[in-house]
Order: C-alpha cells, then sequence, then structure tokens
C-alpha cells in the first residue's frame, strides 16, 4: 500500500490535519490510530475554550481557532451538534501577584482584538452569582470564549475528511517507521505495510514514542490530569470558573453537569489514566470553596486524561532537519483540543510548502529546544 502522507493519531490534531490537507489537494491520505477515534486526550479533555492568555502567541492560536469553532458546523457540513457556546471563561485572581500578572495579559489579549477586560469581585459575582468573592481579589472576564464538545467536533473533522477521501484505520497501532537516508520510506502498522515519504506525529500522549521510532528525540512528556463530572441539574452557570493559583476549572456543560478538573504538581510522568480518591477530596474541598451550592452535587463519575507537555508549555508544530518527511504536531500541554483549527492550517502549510498564516512559527519549531533551557513560560492547570 502507499499513501502521499500517513497521520499518526485520530484525536482532533489528526482529524484536522487530515481534513486541512485533503480540502487543499491532497490524495491518499491515510490517519492510523491504534484505537478509536477521540480514544485520547481529545475525548478526556475538558472542553473548555478560551482566549485569555499570558503569551502573544497562544493568544494567537486561540483567537483564530475560535473563529473557526464559530463556523464550523457549516464549513464542515455537519448534521449534529459541536455543543459550541460561547459564555465566556471568568478566570479568579486569588493573590496580589495574579491580580497584577493579569492586568498585563488584559493588555496583551486587547491588543490582538480579544474582548477580555478586568472586573471587580463585585462585578465577578453578577456574572457568576454563586461565586464565593470572599475567596478572591479581581478577576479576568471574556464572553466569547467557552464550551464545545471534543467528540462532536472531532467527529465533524473525521466526517468532512472521509468525504474529501482520507482513509482511516482504527485499532491499528504504529509498530515502527522505517527510515532510509534520513528520510521517511514506510510506516508499519499492526495491520499494514504503508509505502510513504511524509509522516506526521500527531499521537499525543504517545508523540514522543512516535518519535523514538523515527530516530527523533522529541522533548515531550506524558502527564495525568483528573476530571469529574456531577449529576445535571438547571442551568445556573454560563462561564467556565477557572483559578491558577487555586487549581481549578469547573463549567457547566449544556446538558447540565458540572465538569471540573485539576493538575496534580507531583503526579508522574507516563501514561496512566487512572482516578484517584485524593483528586476526589482535593477537587470537592475547592469547588465547594469557590462555588459553595455544588457541594450539594452527586459525582458521577471521574476520569483521567493525559497531559503531552513539552518544556515551554507550548505546541511544537514542525517539521524534522535531521528526518526529512517527517512532521510533528504535539507537545500542547493540554490545550490541543482548543487550538484544533490551526494546527490543522499550520501543519498543512508545512508540509505543502505554502506561507504560513502566522509569522511566529519559528517559535513553534522543534529547533526552539535546541540551544534553550527548559523555561515555564504560563503555569496552566487547564
Amino acid at each position: 500500500m502507499k499513501a502521499n502522507v500517513v497521520i499518526i493519531g485520530a484525536g482532533i490534531s489528526g482529524a484536522s490535519i487530515a481534513y486541512n490537507l485533503a480540502k487543499k489537494g491532497m490524495k491518499d491520505i491515510v490517519v492510523v490510530d491504534k484505537s478509536y477515534l477521540t480514544s485520547g486526550a481529545t475525548g478526556r479533555c475538558g472542553a473548555g475554550v478560551r482566549q485569555q492568555w499570558g503569551t502573544k502567541l497562544n493568544c494567537i492560536l486561540a483567537k483564530k481557532s475560535i473563529e473557526f469553532f464559530k463556523h464550523a458546523k457549516e464549513i464542515l457540513e455537519y448534521s449534529g451538534d459541536i455543543e459550541f457556546k460561547q459564555e465566556g471563561y471568568l478566570i479568579l485572581a486569588t493573590t496580589e501577584e495574579e491580580d497584577k500578572q493579569f492586568e498585563k495579559n488584559v493588555k496583551l489579549q486587547n491588543s490582538f482584538g480579544i474582548p477580555s477586560r478586568k472586573v471587580t469581585k463585585e462585578e465577578a459575582k453578577k456574572i457568576v452569582p454563586h461565586l464565593n468573592i470572599d475567596r478572591i481579589i479581581s478577576a479576568t472576564y471574556c464572553p466569547t470564549d467557552g464550551h464545545l464538545n471534543p467528540f462532536t467536533m472531532t467527529d465533524a473533522y473525521y466526517q468532512a475528511a472521509k468525504r474529501l477521501g482520507v482513509t482511516f484505520y482504527f485499532y491499528d497501532e504504529v509498530l515502527s517507521i522505517v527510515v532510509e537516508h534520513n528520510e521517511v520510506q514506510k510506516v508499519i502498522t499492526k495491520h499494514h505495510e504503508i509505502e510513504t515519504n511524509i509522516v506526521i506525529n500527531a499521537a499525543g500522549g504517545y508523540s514522543k514514542e512516535i518519535g523514538d521510532l523515527a530516530g527523533i528525540s522529541i522533548p515531550v512528556y506524558a502527564e495525568n490530569h483528573e476530571i469529574l463530572v456531577t449529576e445535571p441539574i438547571e442551568k445556573i452557570q454560563g462561564p467556565m470558573v477557572m483559578s491558577f493559583s487555586r487549581n481549578i476549572y469547573c463549567q457547566q456543560v449544556p446538558h447540565g453537569s458540572f465538569i471540573m478538573g485539576r493538575s496534580d504538581p507531583n503526579v508522574e510522568h507516563n501514561h496512566s489514566t487512572d482516578s484517584t480518591w485524593k483528586f476526589l477530596d482535593e477537587m470537592a474541598k475547592t469547588a465547594v470553596d469557590l462555588l459553595p451550592p455544588l457541594g450539594k452535587l452527586r459525582v458521577v463519575r471521574q476520569w483521567g486524561g493525559s497531559y503531552n507537555m513539552s518544556p515551554d508549555r507550548q505546541p511544537i508544530i514542525s517539521g524534522c532537519k535531521e528526518l526529512k518527511g517527517f512532521f510533528m504536531a504535539c507537545g500542547f500541554s493540554g490545550h490541543g483540543f482548543m487550538f484544533g483549527p490551526m494546527t490543522g492550517i499550520l501543519m498543512s502549510e508545512l508540509v505543502l510548502g505554502e506561507p504560513s498564516s502566522i509569522e511566529e512559527m519559528e517559535e513553534l519549531s522543534l529547533e526552539r529546544f535546541k540551544n534553550q533551557k527548559t523555561t515555564d513560560y504560563e503555569k496552566s492547570v487547564v
């Protein structure tokens, strides 16, 4: 079997890349995944999409992606509901340091046309009436941030890509990538042997392992982040409520349940997606302290999801100088879902040698880590 390109990973990144390449006329595109559509990080994410960031690049990626999400159902000709709602993100400042930093963040965001604003705690309570404002100093709010269904959004890309001729192989694990003379030659999976000169690594938490198969060292690692969901109730909250310092994000999804998650600074770097009593205990205490009425809700289930962490917490959307034909879209550090549209666009431009939609592509290159110490540009629980 021959293919012009093999994409490894059928989450939103892989599906978006496949769609964008096919839309631009590329034929014989194959997507392989060791499990099912959205089986990895995409299907386990918190489903929030925000533009409130402290770095220029993330602001640009998020804003452009949300502009696509607004019209995704029509663009992709999807018959289902992607559940896109723009009811905002309310990001809480609970320390003086955050209060000062958020002022700078809002100025940065506004410079790109993102309509975020700093609000007092009294204004925050008007936005989310059940918020315990005794625990906060101030907040920022962006009304065009929101929520999106990761399953139907990815399915929309999947269905559109298939109509354009893309082939998907599920339950088909990649076993090896054959390289000769510093060029990709072949991908061998559990069920197929595919001759190709282009491989795109969109394998989420397993991106490092795919890189290793090609002989390329990618400085990313997998990290478990846990989430829980409650029973559904009548609507009481529109925006996602989020706090970095209190380590929480919490929103009420369209069918009425609350979904909330947090990170664990001491979690091991591995592929575990287990859930723990420690998470449930800490999550419940924080959620009830900030949003007291949630204490009356029953937890339906909890789970873990894999973050693919990069050294600077920003994505790697890049080709590879050491290996011709090897590309990667990884290291999203928990934000791959909300950047999905731009990931597909930027990768299609890279592969096809087109001018980039953004000027900052070098900042997404694998090369940025070659002579650079690891720096945490932005700490985030989302």
